[in-house]
């Protein structure tokens, strides 16, 4: 790896050849033998840099580590790096110093915001590792994962990543698509909308999540498609409390569209709804889409994906400040136009890029975007979201933390940030709520069902 961040890994003939075509192919026994060696469990890089600046992966931690008291599912993480202090910041004055290792959408945040927006660089770990079940089925993945729908679905998988040495834009697509994440997630999050005046609207929702296809009970055998079961109900604002919204997704979403269900409370009815996908509009505002709950997560079909690379950049980690129990939303949204930059945490990392180009003829709010993927865990942790004219719209960060009763790191407070209107949302907030539970509620998937959702909507 070159320190001088140029785009590496997959270069000239090759990387024309394999960045956008789905081949099918899966890789052999002696090459998925790199997993552990050269690279890690999960398929990210083993060694450092050359500089040093991104130490080797240790992979000494897993679960809360040996210094931090944690007690238990649904309870606060504890920070294991707390006493840290910036290594230097990045400001609008000296970002030309770093810029190669900036997004286009960050050093639009540094132009937008030049007096405010600032990113705090701290020094970067590489100290956790996944559980042995999810690091079991990542090797497992490397020789059975097959891409089927012209790379718009995956079979022969299940529970990490698919594709864990990807070869085209497809497969790295289908790794952020279909990480290593909780099996059960159940929280109460709140989303708050700022715009450019400083005005704020929040709403706050019930999320339970049941991801089949992080199930333990499953296997590649056993598993039928089904990815996710997902129920979301409206507590706040009171205009739209007890509205509910439950969707089933699946991993082949061409030959199985995704299926939703709404319940308004106004005419106390359930009714399909099968638009609740791609760019309909979700949440505060209606700000961002469906279909970029986690930077990206849904059907890929009306884009063409483009493996571009890697590089190393400055990308939000380990931000546990966050969810500090103590952190008070008024603190963390002071700010027009951004978060407190205070409470963030940056760290050097190599990520994938990948390029999403809207097809000929087909629609969505966004015509090209641009995400960047963590090379440790597979999380989409930015993203750059383009107009139909090619203009630089939204700017949209992914923070992380390793979650210790997941053993595997997860995906949290989420900040798309309008470059043009001067707004942004954040996304599943906990201040002031408890924390997620994340594998240890009693739910299965017959609570995910239209008879249920009619029963919870009474």
């Amino acid at each position: 790896m070159q320190p001088n961040n140029t785009i590496t890994l997959l270069a000239g003939v090759l990387a024309a050849a394999l960045a956008s075509t789905p081949v099918m192919a899966k890789v052999s026994p002696e090459e998925a033998a790199r997993l552990s060696k050269d690279l890690t469990p999960m398929g990210a890089e083993m060694a450092g840099n050359a500089d040093g600046s991104i130490p080797a992966w240790s992979g000494k931690w897993l679960g809360a580590p040996p210094h931090v008291n944690y007690a238990g599912s649904g309870t606060a993480y504890g920070d294991p790096y707390a006493g840290e202090k910036p290594l230097f910041v990045i400001t609008a004055d000296n970002m030309a110093q770093y810029a190669d290792k900036l997004s286009d959408g960050q050093k639009a945040l540094f132009k937008r915001y030049a007096g405010t927006f600032r990113i705090p660089v701290y020094a970067s770990h590489r100290d956790f590792r996944y559980s042995d079940r999810v690091q079991q089925r990542t090797l497992a993945n490397a020789t059975s994962a097959e891409l089927v729908s012209d790379g718009n679905g995956v079979v022969n998988a299940i529970g990490a990543s698919p594709f864990p040495i990807p070869k085209n834009g497809y497969e790295l697509m289908w790794n952020l698509n279909l990480p290593a994440r909780a099996w059960k997630e159940d929280a109460i999050y709140t989303m708050a909308l700022t715009l450019s005046n400083g005005t704020r609207s929040l709403e706050s929702m019930d999320y339970k999540i049941l991801s089949v296809w992080d199930s333990p009970k499953e296997t590649v055998e056993s598993f039928g498609g089904q990815q996710a079961f997902a129920l979301v109900q409206t507590l706040e604002p009171t205009r739209k409390k007890g509205e509910i919204i439950l969707a089933h997704t699946f991993t082949d979403p061409i030959a199985s569209p995704s299926q939703s269900w709404q319940y308004l409370p106004g005419n106390r009815r359930v009714r399909r709804a099968p638009t609740v996908a791609y760019d309909t509009p979700f949440g505060a505002g209606g700000f961002r889409v469906m279909d970029e709950d986690r930077l990206f997560n849904g059907a890929p079909d009306r884009y063409d994906w483009k493996l571009v690379g890697k590089r190393e950049m400055y990308i939000p980690y380990n931000n546990y400040k966050l969810d500090d129990p103590n952190l008070s939303l008024d603190d963390l949204l002071a700010t027009n136009g951004h978060v407190n930059p205070e409470h963030m945490r940056y760290e050097l990392h190599r990520v994938w890029v990948l390029e999403a180009n809207l097809k000929p003829g087909k629609r969505h709010i966004y015509g090209k975007r641009v995400l960047y993927i963590d090379e440790d865990s597979w999380i989409a942790v930015m993203a750059d979201n383009y107009d139909g004219k090619g203009q630089l719209w939204r700017s949209n960060m992914q923070t992380t933390a390793y979650a210790y009763d997941l053993q595997g790191f997860q995906a949290r407070v989420a900040v798309f940030h309008d470059l043009i209107a001067g707004s942004y949302l954040t996304d599943r907030l906990l201040n002031g709520k408890p924390p997620a539970k994340l594998n240890s509620s009693d739910y299965e998937a017959d609570y995910f069902t239209v008879a249920n959702l009619r029963k919870l909507g009474k």
